[in-house]
């Protein structure tokens, strides 16, 4: 029944953040794209207010631009085609700069280093990716279109998976996984270690290294990512990306990582 009502109220979520991008999308300056349950980058706490660190990295950039921001929920493979289309001004839901995206979108400068993981029960058995070898049909859950879907489809024939299921956000992943449904997770590392910290029946037993870093995506070439660019730069300066980090993290972040070091605005090649 739990699992039933999350469910539930996850597609109602999903709904009223439909309609408030058909209704309202005009009253802001600027319409935000997230993936709305990508903790703890964008998703709802216990009241029902939407919080995360890529939230108050966004609302803040609003601020200094002088201009509201509106974020409207959309599934993580749809916020390419959204900021394509000019339906949404940006995006962010923890979005790798890659290659391939950098030749139909734009990037502002990356505030997040990080990597892929592999999360699995703790009863299960599994200690790390060569663990996979032995699961030969087994299921392995992805985020649709995300870094960590790429990972797994590229070493499907090495770790010898029987099944990549794709899910739209951590949270059905996740009850899937603590179901039974599937056997292990791979997705970002900074939202698999903030999700597991306080529930032992969970575990991340591998980061699975990929050099990946976050920024806030455009449409391509649009003139709004150099603004966005500029506001990061300030803030990296005074210190605010580096203080988001401790918040939601815990933890200091490195001097050499994006999240402190103001770094050029990533160009396809």
């Amino acid at each position: 029944m739990k699992a039933l009502t999350l469910i539930t109220s996850t597609i109602l979520s999903g709904l009223v953040a439909a309609a408030t991008f058909t209704t309202s999308a005009t009253a802001a300056d600027l319409t935000v794209g997230a993936n709305i349950g990508n903790v703890p980058w964008e998703f709802q706490d216990a009241s029902g207010k939407t919080v995360g660190f890529e939230i108050d990295l966004v609302t803040e950039i609003g601020k200094r631009l002088g201009k509201s921001v509106e974020f409207v929920n959309i599934p993580f493979n749809g916020l390419f085609s959204a900021v394509q289309s000019g339906r949404i001004n940006m995006a962010v839901s923890s979005i790798t700069i890659t290659e391939k995206r950098l030749e139909s979108v734009t990037f502002a400068q990356p505030y997040y280093d990080s990597d892929q993981s592999l999360t699995v029960t703790a009863t299960s058995g599994i200690t790390g990716l060569s663990g996979l070898s032995g699961m030969e049909g087994k299921v392995v859950g992805v985020d649709t279109g995300s870094t960590g879907d790429m990972w797994a489809t590229n070493n499907t024939a090495q770790y010898k998976l029987g099944e990549i299921r794709k899910f739209e956000g951590l949270s059905p992943a996740m009850l899937d996984l603590m179901a039974g449904r599937i056997d292990g997770y791979i997705s970002d590392i900074p939202a698999l270690l903030y999700y597991v910290k306080d529930k032992p029946d969970l575990k991340v037993v591998e980061r699975i290294t990929t050099g990946e870093k976050y920024s806030v995506m455009f449409n391509k070439d649009d003139p709004l990512a150099k603004e966005v660019n500029d506001v990061i730069s300030t803030l990296k300066k005074e210190g605010f990306v580096a203080k988001l980090h401790e918040t939601w993290f815990g933890a200091k972040a490195e001097d050499t990582t994006s999240t402190v070091m103001v770094m050029d605005m990533p160009a396809a090649k």
